[in-house]
């Protein structure tokens, strides 16, 4: 008799427990998406833009364009921190394996300074064999080699498995990093990916459903050097999992209440 009025007792438990989680799933998200590690959360923008502290704007776009002086995406900019190797065709001594300094600039024999950062390998190449032919050399061959790139690599953060800092190839795509990142974790939705780029002044958003990429129905965006990449969490997931826990609790006190002699 006293079991049947526990069951009783825990079947209303059981009842109001659920309304709460319904409760409380919602609570957590909205928790889980202020958190978010990015300035402005794009799931609660209202207009196609908002000002960030630090001046320019975050724009909301359906895809992004790639970023400024990449030759339509065909070459990525230097950055500082970069090492590059400079080699002069037949002058050997003045070949030179310098770093972008926190300047954006690298030091070269007889030409002194040149700002490498936001440039294309080409065309510091150019500028250099400019420098060196207007008074050391005649027709001056410069060849440059990025032999390690700290621009060329993504941040992946929010529901993923292993979020972090990650190089990227020049023809990474936006399936790529997510992999890179160890996929989605539990609550992680594929459809709430956001992609922050910076262009000039400004940082532009876009949304991509990862799930429709997979499922050949969207493109696979290509991803950048600088790039952000957000994966905001699941209500659904998030209230499953809640569920389930509250579920694994809630059984465990009923094998406890059978217990003969209890």
């Amino acid at each position: 008799m006293g079991v049947f009025h526990f069951a009783k007792s825990y079947t209303g438990t059981i009842c109001v427990l659920l309304g709460s989680l319904a409760m409380s799933a919602c609570t957590s998200t909205s928790s889980t998406t202020s958190s978010s590690p990015t300035s402005v959360d794009a799931l609660q923008l209202t207009s196609s833009s908002a000002s960030l502290s630090g001046g320019g704007a975050l724009q909301v776009v359906k895809d992004l364009p790639a970023p400024q002086n990449t030759q339509n995406g065909s070459e990525q900019p230097l950055s500082p921190n970069d090492v590059l190797d400079v080699n002069v065709f037949q002058v050997d001594n003045l070949n030179r394996t310098v770093q972008v300094d926190a300047g954006g600039q690298i030091s070269l024999p007889l030409i002194g300074t040149v700002t490498a950062a936001g440039k294309t390998v080409r065309q510091l190449e150019q500028e250099i064999e400019t420098a060196y032919g207007a008074n050391y050399l005649q027709s001056p061959d410069v060849s440059v080699y990025v032999k390690e790139s700290i621009g060329q690599r993504v941040t992946v953060d929010g529901e993923v498995t292993k979020a972090g800092i990650f190089p990227v190839s020049s023809n990474s795509s936006l399936i790529d990093a997510i992999a890179l990142a160890g996929g989605f974790n539990s609550v992680g939705d594929a459809g709430k990916v956001f992609v922050y780029r910076n262009i000039g002044p400004n940082t532009l958003v876009a949304n991509y459903n990862v799930e429709q990429i997979r499922a050949g129905k969207s493109r696979n965006p290509r991803i950048y050097g600088g790039d952000k990449i957000v994966v905001f969490a699941s209500k659904s997931k998030i209230a499953l999992n809640n569920l389930k826990d509250a579920l694994g609790v809630a059984s465990s006190a009923a094998r406890i209440a059978v217990i003969p002699g209890i």
